[in-house]
């Protein structure tokens, strides 16, 4: 019975979520993207994405999942523990939605999206900003995925903490937009804007090099 009552109360605020993230995604594909969603779920992100009338022409979207839930929206690979079953820079882009906070190997994840990926990592998560930041964020994880026996860590990091696991991986952000609009109006001032955190990532080395072309790296802050 809690599991369905959540599932229904969650329903339009995931579909906000959706909506607000493939608009956010698609300002960053190119025509003839491939790119990799780990973590996907049903899919959800990734048809909406494909579906987007922004969306280039030519983009593949598949995903990777420890275990099918059924009735996905795209392409699913069953993948459940080690090294992801993918060559060095096959994607052109990687995404990580609601992802890092979940993995009890976090580094290894985010070192293996990092070797997977050949232009740019798109990280959405949370980070713990304003009062009570912390207990709000547990309890929107909670909500968010014990309907679907998601194990929940309740580990968020600061935006510092960020920067900090971003470095250790050579990598920089390129757009970081530090609050976000993600829910429905009332919902979203309780779990919204500055819980989120939405950032694009290049290779230190790729984004010295568009830098140098464009005169420098300007991190999009909003």
């Amino acid at each position: 019975m809690t599991n369905s009552l959540l599932t229904f109360i969650h329903k339009p605020i995931y579909e906000k979520r959706i909506d607000v993230l493939s608009n956010l995604i698609v300002e960053h594909l190119k025509s003839g993207d491939n790119i990799l969603d780990i973590g996907c779920g049903f899919g959800m992100l990734g048809k909406a994405v494909l579906s987007h009338d922004k969306c280039p022409d030519g983009v593949v979207y598949r995903g990777v999942e420890k275990a099918r839930r059924g009735g996905e929206q795209i392409e699913v690979i069953e993948h459940k523990v080690g090294p992801l079953p993918f060559s060095d820079k096959e994607f052109d882009v990687v995404i990580l939605a609601d992802v890092l906070h979940h993995e009890q190997h976090e580094e290894f994840l985010l070192s293996e999206a990092v070797r997977v990926t050949r232009r740019i990592l798109i990280i959405k998560d949370h980070k713990p900003e304003g009062l009570l930041s912390f207990w709000r964020i547990c309890f929107l994880d909670w909500a968010a995925n014990n309907p679907h026996d998601v194990e929940c860590l309740y580990r968020y990091h600061t935006r510092a903490e960020w920067r900090q696991l971003f470095s250790s991986h050579n990598l920089i952000p390129v757009v970081e937009k530090i609050s976000i609009d993600l829910y429905p109006p009332v919902f979203n001032l309780l779990f919204g804007k500055q819980l989120q955190y939405f950032v694009v990532l290049q290779r230190t080395n790729d984004a010295e090099k568009g830098a140098t072309a464009v005169g420098g790296v300007a991190a999009q802050l909003s």
